[in-house]
C-alpha cells in the first residue's frame, strides 16, 4: 500500500470492531451503474445515512450511455428493456411514462429489428444480391428449431454429447448444417446460401451474447438465462433516464465522481499494516473499521462494508491488484472462467435513405464463408465480423441513421481505428452487398468503445464452456467467506449483472443484483433500524 492520507471524517467512535458499535455503519458503493445505484437507493430508503459512491469515470450509469447526435438520443450501451411483468427495469420506466413497446411478440429475437413492429430484414450477399425473403424463412425456421434444442439441456437436464464440446456454436452448427444438407427438396446452390446464414445468424447470436464466438457458450447451462415473458421496448428519451430516476433521491454528497480506486483493504489489513509500521500516529484512526478504500488519489476511505460492482471485465484484469488480501481461490477461479467480450455499436447516419421503406435491417451473407468452423478474422478483415445494420426508426425522431453490430475481436480491432477509417470502411460494405455504388460516405458516426474502456473492458457477461452458474454464484458470495464472530461480516460484497445467475447481462439483472447486496446489509443491521424505520422499502423483486 502506498502512503496514503486516511479520511479525515474517519474518526468519529472509533469502537471494536463488528457490530458491537454506537456508530453507524460506513458503507461504500464501488460504482455508480445501475447496479450500485439501486444498492445505494434501497440503502438510504432504509434508514443508512452514511453511504458513499465511488465512481472512476466523470458521469454515472455504468454500461448505460444516452449521446445525443443532431436531435436523435442514441444509446451506446443498454437500449432495451427485455420483457415486462416482474422486471423492475420495466416497471420503473412504465410508472414514469417513459416507454415505448417496439415489439408484439413474447420472443423477439435480435434477427428482427427491436426499433420497429413492422418491416423486414434484408438478408444481402457479398456479391451484391437479396435472398429470397421465402428462402429466409425457411431457414430462420430451421435455425429456431435448433435453438430451441440448445436450450433443452440445462432446462431438462439432457446430457451433452461429447462431439458438441459442450459448446452452444458447435453444436447448432452440426446440427443446422445436417438438416440442412439433408433437405431434398433444395438445389445445392441453395444449400450453400443457407449455410452461408447460419454463420451471419451466429454472428449476431455472438453478438446478443456479448461472446467472440457461440463456440465460446456453454451448451450445458445456455438454457438457465432467463427470459421475462412480454414485448421489448425502448425508452425514447434515452435509458439514461432509468439512472436518473435511480439517482434522483441520492444526496449529492453521496455520489463522488471521477473517483477511480486502487485497492479494497479488507480484513482489518489497513490496520495490521500500520501496526506493524514503524509510525503508529494514525493507528487510532483505525480501529472500528475492518475495510479501507484505497483511491488512486491517495486518498484512502474506511468503511464497515463495500459494495464492489465492478465489471467482470475489469475483475478479470486486475482482482489481483484490486483486493488485499487477495480474493479467495475459488472466486479467482469463477472470474477466470466465466466470459464477458465486447459487443460495439456503430451509428451511421446519412443524409437520406439508400433503403427502402419496408427494410428495417441489412443483413450481411458472405457466400464464402458457407463451410467455415471458425468465425475468427486477422486485423485487417475486422470489418467481416460487423452482422448486420438496423434501421433505426421512425426517422422523425432519428433522421436516416443505421445501427451496426460487431463483437468479440474484430470489434477491439475496429476501436483502434478512427471514425473517418470505419465510416469509410462500413459505407463500402454498404455499397458491396447492396450493389449500389453511390452510398455516399456517412454525415456522422458515432461508435461505441466498450471493450478499450479500462472502467468496463467489456459488454457484458456469459456462461463460457467450462463454467457454470455456480460460478456466478461464487462471484456473487460476500466476503470473508467464514461466519467466524472473531471476522466482521459481510465486509465486502459483489454486485453487477455478471452476479446474477438468471438474469446475467441485462439491466434489470444489474438493478436486481444491487438491491440483493443492500438486502444482505438491511437483514444484518434490521435489529439496530427496527426500532426506526418502517418495514423496509426495497423495490420490487429483491
Amino acid at each position: 500500500m502506498q502512503s496514503c492520507e486516511i479520511s479525515s471524517d474517519s474518526t468519529d467512535d472509533p469502537l471494536s470492531s463488528g457490530l458491537q458499535r454506537n456508530r453507524r455503519p460506513r458503507i461504500v458503493v464501488i460504482g455508480a451503474g445501475l447496479a450500485g445505484l439501486a444498492a445505494t437507493k434501497t440503502l438510504l430508503e432504509n434508514g443508512f445515512t452514511d453511504v458513499t459512491v465511488l465512481e472512476a469515470s466523470d458521469r454515472i450509469g455504468g454500461r448505460v450511455q444516452s449521446v445525443q447526435l443532431g436531435h436523435a438520443t442514441l444509446e451506446l450501451g443498454a437500449t432495451w428493456i427485455h420483457g415486462a411483468n416482474g422486471n423492475p427495469v420495466f416497471h420503473l420506466a412504465e410508472d414514469n411514462g417513459l416507454l415505448e413497446e417496439t415489439t408484439d411478440e413474447e420472443r423477439s429475437v435480435g434477427r428482427i429489428s427491436l426499433y420497429a413492429k413492422n418491416g423486414v430484414a434484408h438478408y444481402l450477399t457479398n456479391a451484391g444480391g437479396r435472398i429470397p425473403k421465402d428462402l429466409v424463412e425457411e431457414f430462420s425456421d430451421i435455425y429456431n428449431e435448433v435453438y430451441e434444442l440448445t436450450q433443452e439441456f440445462f432446462q431438462r437436464g439432457k446430457p451433452v454429447g461429447a462431439e458438441s464440446q459442450n459448446s452452444v456454436g458447435i453444436f447448432t452448427r452440426d446440427v443446422v448444417r445436417q438438416r440442412i444438407r439433408l433437405d431434398p427438396d433444395d438445389s445445392e446452390i441453395t444449400k450453400k446460401l443457407k449455410l452461408a446464414m447460419l454463420q451471419q445468424y451466429l454472428k449476431v447470436e455472438s453478438c446478443e451474447s456479448s461472446s467472440p464466438s457461440m463456440d465460446e457458450v456453454s451448451l450445458s447451462e445456455f438454457g438457465e438465462w432467463t427470459e421475462i415473458p412480454g414485448a421489448h421496448h425502448v425508452i425514447p428519451s434515452g435509458f439514461i433516464k432509468i439512472v436518473e430516476l435511480l439517482a434522483r433521491d441520492i444526496p449529492e454528497r453521496v455520489l463522488q465522481l471521477q473517483k477511480p480506486i486502487r485497492c479494497v483493504h479488507w480484513n482489518q489489513s489497513v490496520r495490521n499494516e500500520i501496526a506493524e509500521s514503524e509510525d503508529h500516529n494514525s493507528d487510532h484512526r483505525c480501529q472500528g473499521y475492518p475495510v479501507y478504500v484505497e483511491c488512486e488519489d491517495c486518498e484512502l476511505i474506511p468503511a464497515d462494508h463495500v459494495i464492489v460492482t465492478a465489471s467482470l471485465g475489469v475483475l478479470k484484469k486486475s482482482n489481483e491488484v484490486l483486493f488485499s488480501p487477495g480474493l479467495p481461490e475459488d472466486k479467482v477461479m469463477a472470474i477466470e472462467k466465466l466470459g464477458i467480450s465486447t459487443t460495439d455499436k456503430i451509428f451511421l447516419e446519412f443524409s437520406e435513405p439508400f433503403w427502402s421503406p419496408e427494410c428495417n435491417s441489412i443483413q450481411f451473407v458472405w457466400e464464402d464463408e458457407a463451410l467455415l468452423e471458425n468465425l475468427t478474422y486477422p486485423e485487417e478483415l475486422w470489418y467481416k465480423k460487423i452482422c448486420s445494420f438496423d434501421v433505426l426508426y421512425p426517422p422523425e425522431r432519428y433522421g436516416y441513421m443505421l445501427s451496426g453490430w460487431i463483437c468479440g475481436d474484430e470489434a477491439l480491432t475496429m476501436e483502434k481505428y478512427d471514425d473517418e477509417t470505419v465510416a469509410e470502411t462500413c459505407a463500402e460494405l454498404l455499397r458491396k452487398f447492396t450493389g449500389n455504388q453511390n452510398i455516399p460516405k456517412p454525415r456522422r458516426i458515432l461508435r461505441s468503445s466498450w471493450g478499450s474502456n479500462p472502467h468496463f473492458r467489456g459488454s457484458y457477461s456469459f456462461t463460457r464452456v467450462g463454467s457454470t452458474g455456480t460460478d456466478v454464484e461464487k462471484l456473487a458470495m460476500p466476503l470473508p467467506y467464514t461466519e467466524s464472530t472473531k471476522a466482521p461480516p459481510l465486509q465486502v460484497l459483489f454486485a453487477g449483472e455478471a452476479t446474477h445467475r438468471k438474469f446475467y447481462s441485462t439491466t434489470h439483472g444489474a438493478l436486481l443484483s444491487g438491491q440483493r447486496e443492500a438486502a444482505r446489509l438491511i437483514e444484518l443491521y434490521q435489529d439496530l433500524y427496527n426500532a426506526e424505520t418502517a418495514k423496509p422499502m426495497l423495490l420490487k423483486n429483491h
